[in-house]
C-alpha cells in the first residue's frame, strides 16, 4: 500500500503518519515550507514540499498512491475575520479534491480519508446525535459553517465525480505528541504545570485519543463505505474532569476554583468587543464559547459496527498528554542545565 497523508505535520496527521509507517506501508507526506515537522521527523517516508494550492506538487504526491489521508485544516474558530477559515477549509479542500480526482491520480486511488469535525453533526441538548443529523443553517460560527462547507464538498465529489472519500468527523482530541500546542492541548499543559488559576464550568466536550482517533482513519481507509461519515469520538467529559486528571497524572494540584458560565459570556463577550475596537483576534469571544457550549452527546456506533473501531478510555489519553508536557519541560530545563 501506497499512502499520502496531506497535513502530516499536525497533531492528528503526524499520528496517522506514525500508525501508517509502524503498518509498514509506503507513507509519502506533504507539508509546507518551514512547517514545524518534529512529530515525524525521526521516521522514514517520502516527504513533499508545498502547500495544498500547489497543484504541481498535489499530482506528483497523489500519483500512484492507493490512499490519501487528507489533514488539513485551519481551526482559528477565535478569528475576527474569518476569510481565512474559508480559504482554507473549503476552497482549499476544493483544490485538492479537483487534482484527486483528474485521471491520472483517480487510476489508482482506492480511498481518500478526509479529516472532518463532529461539529458538522446536527446536536441539540437532550437527545443523542448521530452521522444521520443535518446540522442547521443558521446560527452556526463562521468556524463551523467553514468545516460544514468542506465536508458537504468532500461528500458531492463523492457522489457526482466518483472520489472515493469517506469523511471522519472526530472530536477534540488528546494524547502526547502535541508538538503545536494545540488550545485543548494547553489546557492540559496548564493543569499538568499547576498553572490554571480556574476552570471553566458548564463546559463538556466529547473528546477521543489522538491515537484513537488516527486508528479509526486507517480503519475507514480500510472498510469505510464511500460516500459515508462517521463520527469518531469516545465520550463526552467535562473540562473540570479534563483538568482533574491532567493535574493528577502530574502529580500537581487541580485548581480550586470554577469560573461560574455567566461569567465566562460576560468576559468573551468582553473579547469580542476588545476584538472589534482594536482589530485583534480574541482567542475567548461569543464565538468561541459557543463553540464550546454547542454540545450534546454523539452515538460513535456506526464506526464501531462497520469500521470495528475500538477505542481506549479518553481519560488514558489526557494522562498521557500531561505526562508528555511534564517530560517535555523536563527535557527542556535539562537542556537549558548541561549547556
Amino acid at each position: 500500500m501506497t499512502a499520502l497523508v496531506i497535513g502530516a505535520n499536525g497533531y492528528l496527521g503526524s499520528h496517522v503518519t506514525r500508525r501508517l509507517v509502524a503498518d509498514g506501508q509506503d507513507v509519502r507526506v506533504m507539508v509546507r515550507e518551514g512547517a514545524n515537522t518534529i512529530g515525524i521527523d525521526d521516521l522514514t517516508v517520502t516527504r513533499f514540499v508545498g502547500d495544498i494550492w500547489d497543484d504541481d506538487v498535489l499530482r506528483e504526491a497523489m500519483t500512484g498512491c492507493d490512499v490519501v489521508y487528507y489533514c488539513v485544516v485551519d481551526t482559528r474558530g477565535w478569528l475576527r475575520d474569518p476569510a481565512p477559515l474559508f480559504r482554507t477549509n473549503v476552497e482549499g479542500t476544493r483544490n485538492v479534491l479537483n487534482i484527486a480526482v483528474e485521471p491520472a491520480v483517480a487510476a489508482g486511488l482506492r480511498k481518500f480519508v478526509f479529516t472532518s469535525s463532529y461539529v458538522t453533526v446536527g446536536r441539540r441538548r437532550g437527545r443523542v446525535a448521530t452521522e444521520a443529523d443535518v446540522i442547521a443553517d443558521r446560527g452556526l460560527t463562521p468556524y463551523v459553517r467553514s468545516r460544514v462547507q468542506a465536508e458537504n464538498l468532500v461528500l458531492e465529489y463523492a457522489r457526482t465525480r466518483g472520489l472515493p472519500a469517506v469523511a471522519m468527523c472526530v472530536s477534540t482530541t488528546y494524547g502526547a505528541g502535541d508538538w503545536g500546542r494545540t488550545p485543548h492541548g494547553a489546557i492540559i499543559a496548564g493543569a499538568a504545570f499547576g498553572k490554571l488559576p480556574f476552570v471553566l464550568g458548564g463546559i463538556e466536550l466529547e473528546a477521543v485519543g489522538v491515537e484513537d482517533a488516527a486508528h479509526a482513519l486507517l480503519l475507514a481507509a480500510e472498510k469505510g463505505r464511500v460516500g459515508e461519515r462517521y463520527l469518531i469520538s469516545e465520550k463526552m467529559i467535562s473540562n473540570a474532569d479534563v483538568v482533574r486528571i491532567a493535574a493528577e497524572a502530574a502529580g500537581v494540584p487541580a485548581p480550586s476554583r470554577t469560573m461560574p458560565l455567566p461569567l465566562s459570556y460576560a468576559m468573551a463577550a468582553l473579547g469580542s468587543l476588545k476584538g472589534r475596537l482594536k482589530g485583534t483576534d480574541e482567542r475567548l469571544s461569543l464565538d468561541s464559547l459557543r463553540l464550546m457550549r454547542a454540545e450534546a452527546p454523539v452515538d460513535c456506533g456506526k464506526a464501531k459496527r462497520e469500521l470495528g473501531w475500538q477505542p481506549r478510555p479518553v481519560e488514558e489519553s489526557i494522562r498521557e498528554a500531561a505526562k508528555f508536557w511534564v517530560g517535555l519541560r523536563a527535557a527542556k530545563r535539562a537542556g537549558k542545565a548541561a549547556g
